[in-house]
């Protein structure tokens, strides 16, 4: 089957409309014409030049990726810069990128919203909502099925995520039992007091910093109430929620060729211990 790109992006506008990206963020047709055909389309977390080779072997028209390519500080497309040479690879062999980044973080089937369920959240709520009259808004909050320790559930993700070099971390004591999870697939230091006004047992998310977390941890110090922390990998958290979207557009597209890139795009390689 082939469509025109401008009949994928009306598509993608009414799975992920933009109007609900955050105002520094940069989703859409990043290289591409609305004009020209498209019969196989690749999902990703990232591009970078391995999945814009993938796409080109693969006789990928279409590379969908939840981060935005050109999104901070490029003033060039000077094919001597990695930015520019990776564009203009792809712009060559006439394989069009788009991304969906925030507006497809907090709608429902969004990568939030994919993440609360895979680790077995039931009853979610968008933990920040963007919207009052829908399901819609950044993070997730709700209950698991049965209190398990704060050690188990972090054993439970390593199992739910892909692999990783840098694994699962986590702030807090082992035994701590915990039933209710507020989560944010990607790097959501931001909504810790969102997670804390929740009345969260943990707080689920990734890129987290020293003080943020120290900082929770010393609420807990002083008798207050605080979550305990789990800091995931931001590649494997949002990666579970491109099959979700492949089928999503497939279910629009009957018979378009969609595929989930296997390429682990998550930037670490390994970790070194004493």
């Amino acid at each position: 089957m082939s469509i025109k790109l401008s009949q994928l992006l009306l598509a993608a506008e009414s799975l992920w409309p933009t109007a609900g990206a955050e105002s520094w963020d940069a989703p859409g047709l990043v290289c591409g014409s609305g004009e020209q055909a498209v019969s196989r389309v690749l999902f990703t977390v990232d591009v970078t030049a391995a999945v814009v080779d993938e796409a080109i072997d693969g006789g990928f028209d279409l590379i969908i990726a939840h981060h935005p390519y050109l999104m901070r500080g490029v003033t060039t497309l000077n094919e001597q810069t990695a930015k520019g040479a990776v564009i203009a690879k792809a712009i060559r062999h006439g394989v069009a990128i788009l991304s969906a980044h925030t507006n497809a973080d907090i709608v429902e089937n969004g990568v939030s919203d994919v993440l609360a369920r895979a680790l077995g959240l039931s009853q979610g709520q968008p933990l920040v909502s963007t919207d009052s009259s829908k399901n819609i808004g950044h993070g997730r909050v709700g209950n698991l099925a049965e209190t398990v320790t704060l050690g188990d559930f972090a054993r439970h993700i390593a199992r739910v995520l892909p692999a990783t070099a840098t694994g699962v971390r986590v702030a807090g004591d082992y035994d701590r039992e915990v039933s209710r999870v507020a989560l944010c697939g990607g790097a959501g230091d931001s909504f810790i007091s969102a997670a804390i006004d929740a009345n969260a047992d943990v707080y689920v998310t990734s890129d987290l910093r020293h003080h943020p977390v120290q900082d929770v941890i010393e609420l807990s110090a002083t008798g207050q109430t605080a979550p305990a922390i789990i800091d995931i990998s931001h590649w494997a958290a949002e990666w579970l929620w491109l099959e979700v979207a492949a089928q999503q557009m497939t279910g629009i597209f009957e018979g378009l060729q969609v595929v989930v890139s296997q390429l682990r795009t998550d930037p670490w390689d390994f970790v070194v211990t004493q």
